[in-house]
């Protein structure tokens, strides 16, 4: 069993946590990004032993967090500590994903599929769809933070690495993934609520 300083550790861990959780349920970007770079790894960990593939655990992991910045006003500290929350959310969302037994790509297109959309013939109906996708994508892009639209735009534009990014903006590079991964929860947000609007 851990020891008592495990304890002591864990509990101002989780006051830290109520904390930014409070500051997210206010629309904190900085708070969510904070409590992701804390909490994510354990999270994670838990995400993997369910789905076992990690890519779709980084996929569950994303839904799970965009999950808080949407309920983090739910969140009340006398019915549990922020890190079993978050496992109850991250456990649900992985079984979730089990269940459905598929990835769900219909229902996520990537940048690369939205803004590579092209016609092999001439239909106007097709290119204005296109041109009304293009220009979504542009307007959930204009609604990131600068920082966050910036390291999106350098890795699926100019087809930089994470670790090329973080060396060309001088940034240390957990941050450069952490600004990528809320930034594409954002967008996949907006995306897919739009998208699913328009069907």
């Amino acid at each position: 069993m851990g020891s008592p300083q495990d304890s002591r550790e864990i509990n101002t861990r989780n006051k830290d946590w109520a904390a930014l959780i409070r500051e997210v349920a206010d629309g904190d970007q900085s708070a969510l990004a904070t409590l992701y770079d804390s909490t994510s790894r354990l999270v994670f960990g838990l995400i993997v032993r369910i789905v076992v593939d990690r890519t779709i655990a980084e996929e569950v992991l994303l839904d799970v967090y965009t999950q808080v910045w949407r309920q983090a006003s739910s969140y009340d500290t006398r019915r549990g500590a922020p890190l079993a929350w978050l496992m109850t959310i991250a456990r649900t969302r992985a079984i979730d994903r089990l269940r459905s037994g598929r990835h769900e790509q219909k229902h996520k297109e990537s940048l690369d599929a939205v803004g590579e959309i092209t016609s092999n013939e001439a239909n106007p109906e097709a290119d204005t769809v296109t041109a009304e996708r293009r220009q979504l994508v542009r307007s959930a892009l204009e609604s990131l933070s600068p920082e966050q639209r910036e390291v999106i735009e350098l890795a699926y534009y100019s087809g930089l690495s994470h670790s090329e990014i973080a060396l060309k903006l001088g940034q240390p590079l957990g941050t450069v993934k952490t600004r990528t991964r809320l930034g594409m929860m954002k967008l996949r947000e907006m995306l897919s609520a739009t998208l699913e609007s328009q069907m």
